[in-house]
């Protein structure tokens, strides 16, 4: 199943909990918490790149599947890590202590983050 596609935030749960768990200010979660983000998806074979513009901060991730890439984290800090693909939906990965899970049924999207039992889940839907 191709990733590629343009799709905005609808919901998301544990956005809080789960930014003070990584080390996001105070500040940056109350103004972070109520914006719809866009995520842009470009995937061409195993290379991907995804851009999620939220508000006026854009992160850009470019990876290819099983090498591996410098990603950025929430937090702004950039780790190497290994993306790999389950099945043909599903994009798995650890940056340091978080686990994340990006997985498309249609056009729909959902990433997951999880850092020790706190889990963060954005749902998308393509535009």
């Amino acid at each position: 199943m191709s990733f590629n596609g343009k799709f905005e935030l609808q919901s998301h749960e544990n956005f809080e909990p789960f930014m003070k768990a990584i080390g996001l200010s105070d500040e940056l979660i109350e103004k972070g918490k109520d914006i719809k983000s866009i995520s842009e998806i470009v995937q061409n074979g195993k290379k991907f790149k995804f851009t999620v513009t939220t508000g006026s901060k854009v992160l850009i991730n470019e990876f290819t599947i099983g090498e591996e890439a410098e990603l950025e984290t929430p937090t702004g800090e950039k780790v190497k890590a290994v993306v790999q693909m389950e099945g043909d939906n599903k994009l798995v990965t650890n940056l340091k202590k978080i686990k994340s899970v990006t997985e498309i049924k249609g056009d729909i999207i959902t990433n997951t983050m999880t850092v020790g039992d706190i889990s963060y889940t954005r749902i998308s839907k393509r535009i």
